[in-house]
Parts: structure tokens; sequence; C-alpha cells
């Protein structure tokens, strides 16, 4: 399959750039397009130099891989900053209404005041000096006001811009999938789709409120969150869940981005374990899994660990 990626922002009326991220478009063999989270590069290593590809002639081309970016990435990434902003605007518009608006009525009252005097024919020196004055403070609140509600204006118009094409990569199977070394790394998606049912199965009788982010390449499948005893939308505590299933019992194996997940997030990063996914799954949960005694294996970028490891591990 192939990589594309690219880089796009979201801009103002204004042109001020709001937010910019990475985008990664894969193609698959027979031109299927998906996008992935930029972090999916982290699970993959170089191949030699001089590795051939095989181009079936099925990949799309620039014009449909910009026309998937636009439909299935960046509309809802202007959809999400749109409402982010939505909400800053509203905010900062509020407080310009309260705060311009009590200027302003001052100025008012004190101009009314000078002019109460004048109509009443006090002999104040410099009367009307201290009215232009008031009037000329006055015009330059308000036109504060309408400038700056102008400026809101056009920071809520949102578009997306700056769409770079940073560079594609094909991404081939590692040759030495099949031997016995790399074999037990390879993702079974059966197997795993057992493991990850059955974790969030225990997630779920436990009370917690389970968000599935498995399509996302955050280096884990699950965050649960524990929600308070008295009110269902504060949660007390969280878990960032990275399950790995096994067909029977073996040796379990991290990605290189899960791994340093894991090294960064510690005790809220838990390993949660399914062996026997065959026949009856069997879950070990493992607390801050990078405490334990990780081999990295450098030639897929993985870390691995034997099932005595996990078999008898004591979560603190």
């Amino acid at each position: 399959m192939r990589i594309d990626v690219f880089g796009a922002s979201v801009k103002d009326g204004r042109g001020n750039t709001v937010s910019r991220r990475l985008f990664v478009v894969q193609a698959d063999e027979v031109g299927v397009l998906t996008v992935r989270q930029p972090t999916y590069l982290a699970e993959l290593a170089l191949a030699p130099v001089g590795t051939p590809v095989s181009n079936n002639g099925q990949m799309p081309d620039r014009a449909r891989v910009e026309q998937a970016l636009i439909e299935k990435a960046l509309n809802p990434f202007l959809e999400e900053i749109a409402s982010q902003r939505a909400r800053e605007v509203e905010t900062i518009a509020r407080h310009l209404e309260i705060s311009l608006g009590e200027l302003i009525h001052r100025a008012n009252m004190s101009l009314a005041d000078l002019a109460n005097r004048r109509i009443e024919g006090e002999n104040i020196p410099g009367l009307e000096g201290n009215i232009s004055q008031a009037e000329a403070h006055l015009d330059e609140l308000n036109n504060r006001l309408e400038g700056r509600r102008g400026e809101l204006a056009m920071e809520r118009h949102l578009a997306i811009g700056d769409i770079e094409h940073i560079g594609c990569a094909w991404v081939l199977p590692h040759p030495e999938r099949t031997s016995p070394g790399i074999a037990s790394m390879v993702r079974d998606e059966e197997i795993e789709q057992i493991a990850v049912q059955e974790a969030i199965r225990h997630e779920v009788e436990r009370g917690w409120v389970i968000e599935s982010v498995e399509k996302d390449n955050r280096g884990f499948d699950i965050i649960s969150r524990k929600p308070h005893p008295h009110d269902d939308k504060t949660f007390t505590d969280v878990r960032f869940i990275e399950v790995k299933g096994r067909a029977a019992v073996g040796e379990i194996a991290l990605s290189d981005n899960e791994y340093k997940t894991a090294e960064r997030l510690k005790k809220d990063y838990w390993l949660y374990v399914i062996f026997n996914c065959g026949t009856t799954p069997e879950l070990h949960l493992i607390h801050d899994p990078a405490r334990l005694s990780w081999q990295a294996v450098v030639q897929v970028a993985h870390y691995h660990i034997g099932s005595d490891a996990i078999l008898g591990v004591k979560n603190p």
C-alpha cells in the first residue's frame, strides 16, 4: 500500500492560522483510501535501501487522494475547529459587550451631566471644551466596540488553507513476518476483536464508561473513565488501556508507539492481556507495563515480553 502525508491549516477571516495538523491518507492494494492518524508512522520501520515495490496500476492519483483528504479529514477538522472557535468568540464577545458597554454607559452619563449644566446656564470655565472631549471619548468607545464586533465576526468565519503535500511512501509487509521471532507479533484481527470485547466487558461490569480509540493510533485502544457516584457527567479516575490478545498463551509485543506511550503515561497506562482467546478468554491486568523488562526487537521497532512475565506480574 501507499501513504501520502499532508499538512493543512484552518484560517479565520482575518488570515490568522487557528490550527495546523498533519494528515495521513493510506491507499491499499486495490486503491481504497483511508485516513490514518499521523502516529501511524511510528508503527513503521525503514526498509533497506533498494527494496523494490510493485505498482499494480490501481493506485489513485493525487486528485483522488486530495478529494478523500478533504471529505474524510479536512471537513471534519474544519467543523471541529469551527465549533471550538465559536465558543471562544462567544465568550470574548460577551466580555466585550459587558466591559465596553459599561464604559460607554459611563461616558454617556458624563456627557449628559455636562450637557445638563450647559442647558441650566451654569457658568463653568471650559465647559464647552469638556463637552467636546466627552463627545470625542464616547465616539472613540463606540468605534472600538464596532471595530471589535467586526473583527470577531471575521474570526468566526473559518476555512481550510495551506494544504501541502509533504511526501509519500510505500508500505510493504515485513520480509520476515513469517519467521518464528516475528510471526507472533503479526496482528490477528479476529483474536484482537475477541480480546477487545473481553476488555470492554470487564470495564463495563466495573461500571466504568468506555471510549474506543483503536483506529486513532494513539498508543492505546480504550479510554476507560470512572463516573462520579453522584454525577454521571463527572469522572474521578481514568485508564488508558492497550489490549493484546493471543489465541493461546504466548509472547506479547508492543509497538514502538505503544511502548513510548506507556513510558509517558506511566501509572495511568494499563495493558490488558487476554490469553486463550481461541477457547476461554483469560484476562490479565498489567498496571504501568513500562516497568517490566521488555526487550526491543529492532527489526520491526517492537518490544516483546514472554508470557511467564505476564502471568507472574504483581500490580502495586
